[in-house]
């Protein structure tokens, strides 16, 4: 088998993991949405249906990270095609946690329904589909420059995560209230503050796709570094 055989298989082995990356990556997105959907419309199916592909998630990091290993062990790449790779592994890694945050919300409702919470109830539901419609667009965006290798995109995507850190604030500040003002509320805000907690991790998973972009492309650790630090590092 000659070198350039063995060239064209390594690349098609790294593009269709690539492709299963995105494919996971899309599967939790949706679950984060449905999850969400459940909450502000009290959806007990709905929770269920997110506790169930949490199943399918767990499945495919496992088979992922399977692969990657094969393909390390086999090609003993080096430079980008090792730092790809590794990268791959950081990625799904942080989307199944993005899942397990999904089917966090899930449980959650599911508590609040056994317990007898409904919409009726004043509480700042549409606060946190805002929240959520927020952190699922952050992570859209950072699959998107997964998808393109797009570190301008990647930078996109850091310079928007305090918007979601300011909307979490926000939303503590009036589920506090909310507990101050009616007694009643304290037992379902607390299970809302988990839920707006999860929220924020979500865009935290997504800040860390676009940090494991950056290092592909550029070769770059840019953790724990300001947004302005990460841009004079890339320029």
């Amino acid at each position: 088998m000659n070198e350039k055989h063995l060239s064209t298989q390594f690349d098609a082995e790294l593009s269709g993991i690539s492709t299963r990356v995105l494919e996971m990556g899309g599967l939790v997105e949706s679950q984060v949405a449905q999850a969400i959907y459940s909450l502000t419309h009290f959806s007990g199916e709905t929770a269920s249906h997110v506790l169930a592909v949490e199943e399918k998630v767990n499945a495919m990091e496992i088979e992922i990270d399977r692969d990657i290993s094969t393909i390390i062990a086999r090609r003993q790449p080096t430079a980008v095609d090792l730092r790809l790779l590794i990268a791959i592994s950081k990625s799904i890694a942080n989307l199944e946690r993005v899942g397990d945050e999904a089917a966090r919300i899930a449980r959650t409702v599911q508590r609040l329904i056994n317990s007898g919470v409904s919409t009726r109830m004043r509480l700042p539901l549409n606060d946190l589909a805002f929240e959520a419609e927020l952190a699922v667009t952050q992570l859209r965006k950072a699959l998107d420059a997964f998808a393109r290798l797009d570190v301008d995109k990647a930078i996109e995507v850091l310079k928007q995560d305090d918007q979601i850190d300011q909307e979490f604030e926000g939303l503590m500040r009036k589920l506090i209230t909310f507990m101050m003002e009616d007694p009643r509320t304290i037992s379902s805000s607390i299970d809302l503050i988990f839920v707006a907690k999860a929220i924020e991790r979500v865009g935290d998973h997504a800040k860390n796709l676009a940090e494991v972009i950056i290092y592909v492309v550029k070769g770059m650790d840019v953790r724990h570094n300001s947004v302005a630090d990460v841009e004079s590092m890339v320029r």
